[in-house]
């Protein structure tokens, strides 16, 4: 029984001889302080509206709930974030009254701008990256999102040289979760299926879909939400941070 359990705890240790990340919101922190920018922006500009700050920033949040569930303007928006947000503040703004183009589309750049400057790796990726690739693990970057975008973080933080094969969607022509991705960085990367993890915050793109594939999925609850409990997926493993990978 105790070397059953030594073996076990040993090869739960074990690195594959590959991993696929997703970017924004696994390496990148993306997401984090969302409200708090656009409380700024949106106190700041209520006036012009005129309202109060909170009360347009509920309303572009509502605005956003509605363009992004719908998955092709998700795919055509992701390609062209500022454009997608100005849409979504023009909305906005129409839903209190008010049809002012110019203004919507600066909150929206205003706040595009802000979220550019404030993205920065996740306490302990780096060093992740850099323990991986010591132990020998092909890495492979799979990131939705325009060309020039996605080019600028992984230029920005110096990540091509962690990753033999980066896959973005901007330039690779389809993104997560069609099949076609995560095949082309398997090859690229010499591995099997079986043989890899895909890492990542999206259950669908991340865990999922590469699951189906014969792929071990790792979901990324890098915001502690907890698994919905009528959640379709069922990752092989949570974490809250890639540095728990080693």
């Amino acid at each position: 029984m105790w070397l059953l359990l030594w073996y076990d705890t040993s090869m739960a240790n074990e690195y594959p001889r590959a991993i696929l990340f997703d970017l924004d919101d696994t390496i990148l922190d993306y997401s984090g302080g969302v409200d708090r920018t656009w409380s700024g922006v949106c106190a700041f500009h209520a006036p012009a509206v005129p309202c109060d700050g909170a009360r347009l920033q509920a309303a572009i949040r509502q605005a956003a709930q509605w363009h992004w569930s719908d998955p092709e303007r998700h795919r055509a928006g992701r390609l062209d974030m500022r454009t997608a947000r100005t849409q979504i503040v023009t909305q906005a703004l129409r839903t209190l009254g008010h049809d002012q183009p110019a203004l919507a589309r600066q909150i929206a750049h205003e706040y595009s701008d802000a979220r550019d400057r404030d993205i920065a790796p996740f306490p302990g990726a780096m060093d992740t990256l850099d323990a991986l690739r010591e132990c020998g693990v092909a890495m492979a970057l799979i990131t939705n999102g325009a060309a020039a975008v996605q080019r600028a973080k992984i230029d920005r933080w110096g990540l091509k040289a962690y990753f033999p094969c980066m896959v973005v969607e901007g330039e690779f022509g389809v993104g997560k979760p069609d099949p076609r991705v995560y095949h082309f960085a398997l090859d690229k990367l010499g591995v099997s299926p079986r043989e890899a993890w895909m890492v990542g915050d999206n259950l669908d793109w991340d865990v999922g879909q590469p699951q189906q594939l014969g792929l071990f999925g790792i979901w990324n609850d890098c915001r502690h939400t907890g698994l919905p409990p009528d959640s379709p997926v069922t990752p092989g493993r949570i974490v809250h941070s890639i540095a728990e990978l080693v």
